[in-house]
C-alpha cells in the first residue's frame, strides 16, 4: 500500500475505494472505521486477531499485501458495512479483493438473517473498483485522443466496435479484443462476448477464446463466475 498520509476522515485517500464504486443507495462516509479521523486498518485487524502475513509458504493463496478497512453505510437502512479491501499483488492482471466483512446494523442487537447478508453488494463493489483501477492502467496509452498499441500502431475509439481481424495476420489482436470488449462493457452491454462475436462473424465460443487468451495476458481483469462476457 503507499505511504500516504490520509487527510482527517478521507477514506478515499489512497485511491482503494471511492464514492463512485458504490452501488446506489450506499455511501462513503468522511470517516474511517470505528468513527475515527485516521486510518485504523492495522488497530482493527489486531482486535480481530486477523494476521494474513502469516500464510505459509506452501499455500496456494495468492501472495498479498495488507489489507484496508473502509466502512460504508446505507442510505435507506443505516446499516453499517465494514469491508476490507486488500491488493492481489501476484493476480494476473494485479486487482483487489474483499477479505474481511463487519456488518452492524443501525439498531445494535437487531437480529441479521441470511437474506441481508446475501443483499451486501460486495461483488459489485469489487468489480467496480477493479474496472477503475484497470481503466485507469488504460488510458495511460492513450496520446493525442488515440490509443497506441504495443506496435505504434495508433487507433481511434470509434474503430474499436469494427470487425478486428484474423488473429494470425493482425498485430496487437489480443490489445484489440481487450479494447473492444471493454467498449462494451462501458457502453452497458449485458454480453460483451456475444456482442463480440455478432461483430467479428465468428462463434460465441471462438470470441470467449479470444477474451480468455486477453485476460491470460493481462489485459483484461478477471471475469466473474456466473455472469457472461
Amino acid at each position: 500500500m503507499p505511504a500516504l498520509t490520509p487527510r482527517p476522515g478521507d477514506q478515499s485517500y489512497d485511491g482503494l475505494l471511492i464514492a463512485d464504486d458504490l452501488p446506489d443507495g450506499w455511501y462513503l462516509p468522511n470517516r474511517f472505521p470505528g468513527e475515527r479521523d485516521d486510518d485504523a486498518s492495522e488497530q482493527i485487524d489486531a482486535v480481530l486477531g486477523y494476521d494474513d502475513q502469516g500464510v505459509p509458504a506452501d499455500s496456494d493463496q495468492d501472495e498479498t499485501t495488507d489489507g484496508r478497512w473502509r466502512y460504508i453505510e446505507h442510505e435507506a437502512t443505516h446499516t453499517r458495512v465494514m469491508i476490507r479491501l486488500q491488493r492481489q499483488l501476484f493476480a494476473v492482471p494485479e486487482e483487489v479483493r474483499i477479505t474481511g466483512v463487519i456488518y452492524l446494523p443501525w439498531r445494535p442487537g437487531d437480529p441479521i438473517t441470511s437474506q441481508l447478508l446475501r443483499e451486501l453488494p460486495t461483488a459489485r463493489i469489487e468489480a467496480a473498483i477493479n474496472k477503475r483501477l484497470f481503466a485507469m492502467k488504460r488510458t495511460e496509452t492513450i496520446t493525442g485522443g488515440k490509443i497506441v498499441l504495443p506496435s505504434g500502431r495508433k487507433v481511434g475509439t470509434k474503430d474499436l466496435l469494427k470487425p478486428l481481424g484474423d488473429p494470425k495476420k493482425v498485430a496487437d489482436f489480443y490489445e484489440l479484443v481487450a479494447l473492444q470488449h471493454g467498449q462494451l462493457t462501458r457502453k452497458g452491454d449485458a454480453n460483451p462476448s456475444a456482442t463480440m462475436a455478432q461483430i467479428n462473424g465468428v462463434a460465441l465460443s471462438t470470441a470467449q477464446g479470444w477474451i480468455t487468451r486477453s485476460r491470460d495476458r493481462g489485459l483484461l481483469p478477471p471475469g466473474r463466475r456466473g455472469r457472461a462476457g
